[in-house]
């Protein structure tokens, strides 16, 4: 969109514009009442068969706007909802928010890749890229009849923006985000009519950041006590994934995801499952302890410790004593398949392309989102524009920089949501959570959530079993490997079944 001065702008910077001319350029009201005209909400009904059956449902693509108290303009937020019709109680429903990470992710990928009715089509595995356009097919793995879904963009992703005298920095940190996403959830619930039905939170990596800081803030603040919490592949404690020096949580948490992934490559033989347990077992025995003493560790302790390690990951000695026995993830992913001329992805450690530099000894890109994004984002602009006649002169931000700099919280203090969550599950002794994990996952192993869980020491011991953990043979976005996606419906059913 063309940004045009007001007039008397242009006459102080001694730009001669006729009175004619200036009458045929629109002002800033006319381009805000033309861009509210092209983003009117848009709805369709449709229907999918899902386990047979046919759904018939009501998508809807729109903006709430959120104000301030006293009833300025904040910021529209864009989401799109999927309710089912045709239903005799439709607040017997429950209503599930979903929305990924980043920070600075839109919900494209939880939308178009697992949980809406419709999907982005991708290789039987989802390790391989499909030849473009790539358009949407059905999704007979949605969720869509067991629950309504609502997938919101925030602040600065997506279609989503600032409004009035706001600021874009206003709402792009950890508390200002949860405030904001809490209060669209709100305003959704009571706009909806929805007060009475069960709802539920499903966040995607730094969107189980957000999901547990709502958990806690939804029910403190608006006394909303949700039903249930999905996390997946996410975290809660940041030391899980950035360590520090004498910090080894981090080599503890990412050794079994190591293992899993020479597993799956070939490097390491056996059962998966005896090969996690060991790591995991090892990872918080021996292994914890040999970081632990740090330099205090003997040379023959050393090389016993790296023989042990090569043997779960496929990493040889050398590299592993090169490195003091803390194996960075990116070297890892460099040097397993370094013999083949290969790099392996972050998100999803099962890609594995061409290395663009072979004499470096860290990976300098990630093939697993090189994958994805390309099909997700042209899928959804065809979806909004051509399917759901959604007009929109903005760009749609699927993953955006424009919310750093992301504050944090506190100063000098490592972001850790676990007491949130658990806060919310002491208050509300019916709150369930399913945490998904994907044993490929190098951006969010799921040793570093699980550590997370086993520190709520404040969480007594009878709500411990409200946390299910469930698991995935692929990475971050697991749903894109098919049999996970099955599996991960399987899973969504079961946990959003009622309950007494």
């Amino acid at each position: 969109m063309r940004i045009l001065l007001p007039f008397s702008v242009l006459f102080a910077l001694g730009l001669a514009v006729s009175p004619a001319q200036d009458k045929e350029k629109p002002d800033k009201k006319d381009q805000e009442e033309e861009q509210e005209e092209k983003s009117k909400d848009v709805s369709q009904e449709r229907s999918i068969t899902l386990d047979g059956k046919k759904i018939d449902y009501t998508v809807t693509a729109a903006k709430l706007q959120l104000k301030t108290g006293d009833g300025k303009p904040r910021a529209d937020i864009f989401h799109i909802s999927y309710i089912r019709t045709g239903v005799d109680k439709p607040q017997d429903r429950p209503v599930m928010f979903a929305f990924n990470g980043g920070p600075g992710s839109s919900s494209v990928w939880l939308h178009l890749g697992a949980l809406g009715p419709r999907l982005v089509p991708t290789s039987p595995d989802g390790t391989k890229p499909l030849a473009p356009p790539h358009r949407l097919i059905d999704n007979p793995h949605s969720i869509l009849d067991v629950a309504d879904l609502v997938f919101i963009d925030p602040v600065s992703t997506g279609y989503s923006r600032v409004e009035g005298d706001a600021k874009p920095s206003e709402f792009h940190g950890l508390t200002q985000d949860i405030e904001s996403v809490g209060d669209f959830i709100r305003r959704w619930v009571t706009e909806n009519d929805r007060w009475g039905s069960p709802k539920y939170l499903l966040g995607e990596s730094y969107g189980g950041i957000r999901a547990a800081g709502l958990s806690d803030h939804l029910q403190s603040r608006y006394g909303m006590s949700l039903n249930g919490v999905v996390m997946l592949s996410s975290l809660l404690d940041f030391r899980t994934l950035r360590g520090a020096d004498g910090d080894g949580l981090v080599n503890i948490v990412y050794l079994p995801a190591f293992a899993a992934v020479a597993h799956h490559h070939g490097k390491v033989k056996g059962d998966l499952a005896k090969l996690l347990k060991d790591s995991r077992d090892y990872a918080h025995g021996e292994y914890a302890t040999l970081l632990l003493r740090g330099n205090e560790v003997d040379e023959t302790t050393r090389q016993k410790a790296a023989i042990q390690l090569s043997k779960m990951t496929g990493i040889s000695t050398l590299i592993w004593l090169e490195t003091d026995l803390r194996l960075p993830s990116s070297r890892f992913r460099k040097e397993l398949l370094r013999a083949e001329g290969k790099v392996l992805g972050r998100f999803d450690a099962r890609v594995a392309w061409a290395a663009r530099s072979k004499d470096s000894d860290y990976a300098s890109y990630d093939p697993s989102y090189a994958v994805a994004y390309g099909a997700f984002s042209t899928a959804m602009l065809d979806y909004l524009s051509a399917d759901l006649g959604w007009e929109e002169d903005n760009p749609y931000e699927i993953l955006t920089g424009k919310v750093r700099p992301w504050k944090w919280g506190r100063e000098n203090s490592i972001v850790n949501l676990t007491s949130r969550i658990s806060n919310a599950m002491v208050e509300n002794p019916k709150l369930k959570v399913l945490v998904m994990c994907g044993h490929t996952d190098l951006a969010t192993p799921p040793t570093g959530i699980e550590h997370s869980f086993r520190q709520m020491l404040s969480l007594p011991a009878e709500q411990r079993s409200n946390v299910e953990f469930t698991y995935y043979d692929a990475g971050h976005m697991f749903y894109l490997n098919e049999p996970d996606l099955a599996k991960m419906r399987k899973d969504l059913v079961k946990f959003l079944a009622p309950t007494k």
